[in-house]
């Protein structure tokens, strides 16, 4: 009996050992598994910047923090969508707009163009024998001359010697009436009138000067000859235009040509008569598309016989589109849109009472003014964001959702990198750079343009180096007049040329707020924001020149900012002597 005791106790025993020593070890086990799956599943992110999302922590590539576990899937947001501060909101001046169905501003085609001479209306002046200009009686371009005003006197020889045998023929045309009329004939070939050819016939005297008188009313627009000048016979002396009827010619995109028909009524008005609109009717479209500008001229006749309208006046057109489906039609504002390749991009704000946003792929219509028709890809009552946009999909990029670049989401990117489109293993080697950004194509004559404007940029962020204030507020002034004078109708692409319409406006903000500043804190606060538009005008156009887009961790207090350079060498503008080297080379623009 004892022994079976003790059989059941060593059993008991072993049995309690074998649970301390291999339960616990598999509990443990199966507890560090789910621990590791959790933490592989997890996102980290920063306290101090929470658009900062990273799937291993880490330290924060802002502010060097360390990072924190981020809380998953309690927003409740789909794959697709992410969020942003309501800080971030305020600071990016981020708005939103519903869309909806109906007439875009009463469905009105805005056009801009230009006063030119009614080419219909327009005269030459000539003369109508050889000689010397003995006086020239209009002194300047822009005189107004009445139809027979004395314009010039000429001494002919031809004219000298047809008046003498008019003399000899008059005293026989009794007995040779031919002869007499065919001398009177040539005369009057002459211009000559009847009065001055019987003057020299009843006077018998030869007239050694002859008067030139017009022909016509109008403003003398060009002077050929000049007094003392030997002309020919047919030779233009001036160029006179009747201005009393203008033309006011519009460049129309090919893709709104259908939209519009002779005898259409338009609204015209100029800056030079801001509270005025005239009433003209389309007169004219030309059959004609300029292949450089992808445009066809309509013309509009104008009424001017209040001298109202001058040549070469800026103009701009409002006209009433016809489209068969206006009522139908969907429209979002150009300023919403973000193009690459052929995808045309709006974010919506998918819900109402948080800043929550998805990227949505629409295709766009014709433009109608400063609107898009939306063909697919939105319904009405859809809110989408229409200031900031570039904004919003920068903080797509960082958060590794569908973006402009990247369609279908992807790794997630860290800090400005993600913004600018860089590999998280990019290195200041050239072949290490990753450019996202897919280059527009545009004409080398519109680079050049742009390069002048970057040039300019350039002169503004070596003034801040030198902490020079005066010559960064005159540098931000000469770049305003660079950029402009870049033509946009060089930009073929209607999305090229709203792209360029978008960035050029924050440029030129920008730019003004730092010309009108003389204090470098603000100056460097603004040169941010400049450097920024900068850089996205630099990766779509290119302008043919190697750029290095380079980073300061601690400029802007801390939250780092950019600016582009011709060097690699890192010169800071943000502290200048104080900091002359702190930064790094993020991106290479080739």
């Amino acid at each position: 009996m004892k022994k079976y005791i003790s059989y059941i106790g060593i059993l008991v025993v072993g049995l309690l050992l074998g649970w301390l020593l291999f339960g616990n070890s598999s509990q443990k086990e199966t507890t560090h598994k789910h621990d590791e799956v959790t933490e592989t599943s997890k996102m980290w992110t920063c306290s101090m910047h929470p658009q900062i999302m990273q799937p291993e922590p880490g330290d924060c590539p802002i502010c060097g923090m360390d990072l924190i576990p981020a809380e998953a899937g309690a927003d409740g947001l789909s794959a697709d969508q992410f969020k942003l501060t309501e800080n971030a909101m305020a600071l990016a001046n981020i708005q939103t707009t519903v869309v909806g169905k109906g007439n875009v501003e009463s469905n009105t085609i805005k056009l801009s163009g230009k006063i030119a001479e009614n080419e219909e209306a327009n005269a030459v002046q000539v003369s109508y024998f050889a000689g010397r200009i003995e006086r020239l009686n209009v002194s300047f371009t822009g005189e107004e001359v009445r139809k027979g005003q004395l314009l010039a006197t000429i001494y002919s020889p031809e004219l000298y010697a047809a008046q003498q045998e008019l003399i000899t023929a008059a005293s026989l045309k009794t007995s040779q009436p031919e002869l007499y009329k065919a001398v009177r004939n040539k005369l009057k070939l002459w211009k000559l009138s009847e009065a001055q050819i019987n003057q020299i016939e009843s006077k018998g005297k030869v007239k050694e000067n002859f008067p030139v008188y017009a022909t016509v009313s109008g403003t003398v627009t060009e002077k050929l000859v000049e007094q003392g000048d030997y002309i020919k016979q047919g030779q233009p002396l001036l160029k006179i235009a009747n201005l009393n009827t203008v033309w006011a010619n519009f460049d129309v995109y090919e893709n709104q040509i259908d939209r519009f028909k002779k005898g259409q009524e338009v609204s015209v008005s100029t800056n030079a008569y801001a509270n005025k609109t005239f009433k003209g009717k389309v007169d004219f479209i030309d059959p004609v598309l300029n292949t450089k500008t992808r445009t066809v001229t309509l013309r509009v006749v104008l009424n001017n016989k209040n001298n109202i309208f001058k040549p070469g006046m800026f103009v701009t057109a409002n006209i009433e589109g016809s489209t068969a489906k206006n009522d139908e039609v969907l429209t979002i504002p150009a300023s919403s849109v973000l193009w690459t390749g052929e995808r045309s991009v709006v974010y919506l704000k998918t819900n109402p009472d948080q800043p929550v946003f998805e990227m949505r792929e629409v295709t766009l219509g014709n433009q109608i003014g400063n609107k898009y028709e939306a063909l697919e890809g939105l319904f009405a009552g859809n809110e989408i964001v229409t200031n900031g946009t570039f904004t919003v999909d920068a903080a797509a990029q960082l958060q590794g959702k569908k973006s402009m670049m990247n369609k279908d989401g992807g790794k997630v990117m860290t800090g400005h990198e993600g913004h600018l489109g860089m590999d998280n293993n990019s290195s200041n080697n050239e072949s290490d750079h990753i450019n996202m950004n897919e280059r527009l194509k545009v004409s080398a004559k519109f680079q050049e343009q742009l390069k002048a404007v970057f040039n300019e940029y350039i002169n503004l962020k070596d003034a801040l180096v030198k902490e020079d204030s005066k010559s960064t507020s005159v540098n931000a002034t000469t770049l305003l007049n660079k950029l402009n004078k870049v033509d946009m109708k060089l930009l073929s692409d209607n999305k090229a040329h709203n792209h360029w319409m978008s960035l050029a406006k924050d440029i030129k903000s920008s730019a003004t707020s730092i010309s009108e500043t003389s204090d470098i804190k603000s100056q460097r606060d603004r040169f941010k924001h400049l450097s920024s538009h900068l850089i996205n005008a630099v990766q779509l156009f290119g302008v043919n020149k190697k750029v290095y887009v380079e980073f300061c961790p601690m400029a802007d207090n801390n939250n780092g900012a950019y600016w582009l350079s011709k060097e690699e060498k890192v010169i800071n503008p943000y502290f200048g002597s104080a900091m002359l080297t702190c930064g790094e080379v993020k991106k290479i623009i080739n």
